[in-house]
């Protein structure tokens, strides 16, 4: 595993090193080295399978480094989200997708996650607030993967059913 970022490496952030951030900094540093264990994990399986067997109709927006679940009529991004409880998280990441969608001149309205489990939605605003705190938290991100260092484990708590905790919690 290499501690050495590219700059290249780092100028495509998608939704996943914003969840990465928020959820553990260290996984979001592992992860830009090259460590993978979530291929592995069965909650990313499951994830994956609510999200292909739900709104089924809808289509991929595929930015490169981010991938929208689905952008409906008046630039409003929708993501789908196999939790039974809503996250900042999730909101964080929809923020980012929004961010990189006004990038390439889109006019966007905001967003919303669907939690399809629990039956539920929340509303994601899009305004210069949330632009600040999306830029904020991408500026967080770009230096936690350009640390030379990883970041300081979590609570052996916060870390149940992460796909890392191997990784961090082993010797």
């Amino acid at each position: 595993m290499s501690s050495v970022i590219d700059e290249d490496d780092v100028s495509g952030l998608g939704g996943v090193h914003i969840k990465y951030l928020l959820h553990c900094p260290r996984q979001l540093w592992l992860y830009m080295r090259g460590y993978r264990p979530e291929q592995r994990s069965a909650s990313v399986q499951y994830g994956e399978a609510v999200d292909e067997t739900t709104y089924t109709r809808r289509r991929d927006l595929d930015l490169g480094e981010a991938k929208i679940d689905w952008v409906t009529t008046g630039a409003v991004i929708h993501e789908t989200k196999s939790s039974r409880a809503p996250s900042e998280q999730h909101e964080a990441q929809v923020r980012h997708y929004c961010l990189l969608l006004a990038r390439r001149g889109v006019n966007v309205r905001g967003g919303v996650v669907h939690y399809p489990l629990i039956r539920r939605t929340v509303e994601v605003a899009w305004d210069a607030s949330a632009k600040a705190l999306a830029e904020e938290t991408e500026s967080r991100a770009r230096d936690v993967i350009a640390s030379p260092t990883a970041p300081p484990r979590l609570d052996r708590r916060k870390c149940r059913g992460c796909s890392y905790v191997d990784y961090c919690w082993s010797g």
